[in-house]
């Protein structure tokens, strides 16, 4: 079984973006370590999945620096290479290049992917996709990137939870750019 992997960024009161959907508060200005990190837990991943609103900027910014000389590094090429699962409503068929859509029940679409052969799954979204991600217990292993700013109030992804998530935490490291980033991998019970 593959695992599904989320790296998100998160203010420190725990919103991914603003109430608006701002993202202009995190941390971008990463250390050379923490970019390390990033390809570390990158390195086994080959599918990427995605929701609507966060492909819509995701892919073409990935194939873009693909393709421009001056960022066309390793990491951007792994992101632009691997295939990607889109989870939309709305899109009939994508115009991206290695990506599909996954239009059915969102358990039933991820828990297939993971029974398939190949290596990490990685999930990159906004607050409603990684909600309903969190919310039926399909992520194996969180990379949260705390930013050091408190925003109020926002978009969490914890708030679908209709019980309690335990997790264990794996580690916790700091980084000279600011940001904490805490690993937790889920308990093999599932949330209601």
């Amino acid at each position: 079984m593959r695992t599904l992997k989320l790296q998100m960024q998160v203010s420190l009161d725990g919103f991914v973006a603003g109430t608006n959907g701002e993202m202009d508060w995190m941390v971008w200005d990463w250390d050379e370590e923490l970019k390390q990190y990033v390809k570390n837990i990158t390195a086994p991943v080959d599918c990427i999945v995605l929701g609507r609103v966060l492909a819509t900027g995701f892919i073409p910014t990935w194939e873009a620096q693909a393709t421009n000389p001056e960022t066309a590094e390793d990491f951007a090429r792994k992101m632009n290479e691997s295939p990607k699962v889109v989870f939309s409503k709305t899109l009939v068929e994508s115009d991206w290049k290695r990506t599909t859509l996954a239009k059915g029940d969102i358990v039933e679409e991820i828990n297939h992917l993971k029974a398939q052969a190949g290596g990490d799954i990685i999930a990159y979204g906004g607050s409603s996709f990684v909600s309903a991600l969190i919310q039926h217990g399909l992520i194996d292993e969180y990379h949260l990137f705390i930013n050091p700013i408190a925003l109020g109030s926002g978009m969490p992804i914890f708030a679908s939870l209709k019980s309690r998530l335990s997790l264990s935490l794996v580690r916790s490291e700091s980084f000279s750019c600011g940001i904490v980033v805490l690993q937790y991998n889920a308990h093999s019970h599932k949330p209601q």
